[in-house]
């Protein structure tokens, strides 16, 4: 597994990368803190993209139920992004907050179904 750092000026440009490479991805979002605990925002539903916005400083992260209802998880001043990838492609990304909130991306692929 290989883990790697990116500056904030990169950030923007990476995630329109990610969003547009993502094709059908589930995903986890977990939220880690001292004074939060460790809590699931979101259990192993469809990723349809990640943003930065540097003007307003969030990272929103799409998420589309499995009701088909769109879900935003928005991570407001975050300071870290750091990305572990494994041979497949990326498993997750953790972006710390401004207060030191981990909100972790953890992603995995759908099981595809044999032919019938």
């Amino acid at each position: 597994m290989n883990t790697k750092s990116l500056e904030k000026s990169a950030w923007e440009e990476y995630f329109n990368r990610f969003s547009k490479a993502l094709g059908t991805c589930l995903a986890e979002v977990e939220v880690a803190g001292l004074d939060v605990g460790d809590q699931i925002e979101a259990e192993w539903i469809v990723l349809s993209g990640i943003s930065y916005d540097p003007k307003d400083d969030i990272v929103t992260v799409d998420l589309v139920s499995k009701d088909d209802e769109n879900f935003e998880h928005i991570i407001h001043r975050p300071v870290e992004l750091v990305i572990q990838e494994e041979v497949d492609g990326v498993k997750s990304l953790t972006i710390v907050d401004a207060d030191d909130h981990r909100q972790i991306i953890h992603l995995r692929k759908p099981l595809a179904l044999p032919p019938a």
